[in-house]
């Protein structure tokens, strides 16, 4: 692009802008920016999603990548006993989400929390509904139907293991709700997306 040419920019706190490039060499860019023009990406309720980092780290990045371009708040990594991996590289993560986030043409950039303590999220203070998704038979009641639209929304997603029984009574005591996400038995990246696009959905449907 060369001086004179008009391209957006968003600053990933809800404002897209319109700019003009002023100069531009290999070591920076010079722009005129327009009035701010507030995204499409606003909904009047806040969309968290606690899951366990796969195995596979490029399973992982998809769902960062679908869940940024469906429409998600925040994540956040977590920890539990049949974790498959422990450690990510949150700076690649990031750049992932950024990508994502422009591709979709999103003005609000989710926020990612690194990889910490199932016990540390369910301590976090959350005003809203809050669902764990388990594959368990005596789980009947699925998320689509828990779920209630404009309300704030926290949902768990454990590894591909599951979560152990001991996570379930713990993750219940701390006002959680056993949730299923339907009849397939999905992978956690899978499942993840599943959770968002569920919950967007309901809120546009109604």
């Amino acid at each position: 692009m060369r001086p004179g040419d008009a391209f957006r920019i968003t600053n990933g706190k809800g404002l897209i802008f319109d700019a003009t490039i002023i100069d531009a060499n290999s070591k920076h860019l010079q722009a005129e920016l327009m009035e701010g023009i507030k995204g499409y990406d606003h909904w009047p309720f806040r969309l968290s999603i606690g899951i366990a980092p796969t195995k596979n780290s490029d399973r992982l990045e998809w769902f960062l990548e679908k869940a940024t371009e469906i429409g998600v708040d925040e994540i956040f990594l977590f920890e539990s006993f049949h974790s498959e991996r422990r450690k990510t590289k949150p700076e690649r993560l990031e750049k992932v989400i950024i990508a994502a986030m422009k591709q979709s043409v999103k003005s609000r950039l989710p926020k990612l929390y690194d990889v910490q303590k199932l016990s540390t999220l369910f301590q976090l203070p959350f005003e809203g509904d809050r669902f764990v998704a388990w594959i368990d038979e005596g789980v009947t009641q699925t998320l689509a139907k828990a779920a209630a639209p404009g309300r704030n929304t926290f949902v768990l997603i454990g590894p591909e293991g599951d979560f152990s029984r001991d996570e379930i009574e713990e993750s219940k005591l701390s006002g959680f709700i056993p949730v299923s996400l339907g009849a397939a038995r999905l992978r956690t990246e899978t499942a993840g997306v599943a959770a968002v696009h569920t919950i967007q959905i309901i809120n546009q449907l109604q």
